[in-house]
């Protein structure tokens, strides 16, 4: 199993959670590897990440040079990604990994794992947002899922390639990966997840460049279902 975190200024978090990770890992007695995706982090996150590579032969260091922001970081993972299942989850420690158990058990009957918050711990404003997301994927896009942005997923390798290039960066990357993925029928299955307040760092996706970015992206998506061109090649 391919495992990846993308990273943005997370030097406070990001040992902890990659090392807690790594336990689980272990205990899976499965190969695996970890991809931390430093997104152009103007603090020492890349510092922290290569002492663990030398600590850890499973961990790796994959370095954007300037931030492309969290789609572009996804779409990263899963390129760099080599096993057949894919794993990500946010590097600021607001996940406990060990839940990947939960997700594990759903791989025979699903292709596409999506975990769910199920007690959000984020400001009430970033959660405004992402319901309003939500509401636009649903009614412009027909995605109905509980927790689309859910920074915890499992999927098959083979899915992200069949579904390839996601074109849409930030909050769209996801919402296109999932309607893409629907349409080609693959299962999907829903798994919740516990989620903890973080602890440290500073999120940035109710930055107005990343807001108005993502409204862009969705309008360009719905222009595609709307005019029926083949969203899936």
């Amino acid at each position: 199993m391919s495992v990846f975190m993308p990273a943005y200024n997370e030097e406070d978090s990001i040992e902890s959670t990659v090392e807690n990770a790594v336990k689980v890992l272990e205990g899976l007695k499965v190969d695996w590897e970890l991809l931390v995706i430093n997104d152009g982090s103007k603090d020492k996150t890349a510092d922290v990440v290569k002492k663990l590579e030398l600590k850890y032969p499973g961990v790796k260091l994959v370095n954007h040079e300037s931030n492309k922001g969290y789609g572009h970081a996804l779409k990263t993972g899963f390129a760099r990604a080599k096993y057949p299942w894919v794993a990500f989850v946010d590097s600021d420690g607001q996940f406990d990994f060990a839940e990947i158990k939960e997700l594990i058990e759903k791989t025979d009957e699903a292709d596409v794992i999506l975990g769910y918050r199920l007690n959000r711990a984020d400001p009430f404003q970033r959660r405004i947002f992402t319901w309003g997301w939500k509401m636009l994927a649903l009614f412009l896009l027909g995605l109905n899922v509980k927790d689309y942005s859910c920074g915890f997923k499992l999927i098959k390798k083979n899915v992200i390639e069949e579904i390839s290039p996601i074109e849409s960066e930030e909050k769209v990357t996801q919402i296109e990966m999932l309607i893409k993925a629907k349409k080609r029928g693959y299962r999907f299955a829903e798994v919740g997840v516990h989620h903890y307040p973080r602890t440290a760092g500073v999120p940035t996706g109710a930055k107005l460049s990343v807001v108005w970015k993502s409204f862009t992206d969705m309008l360009k998506l719905w222009q595609k279902i709307n005019y029926k061109l083949k969203i899936g090649d």
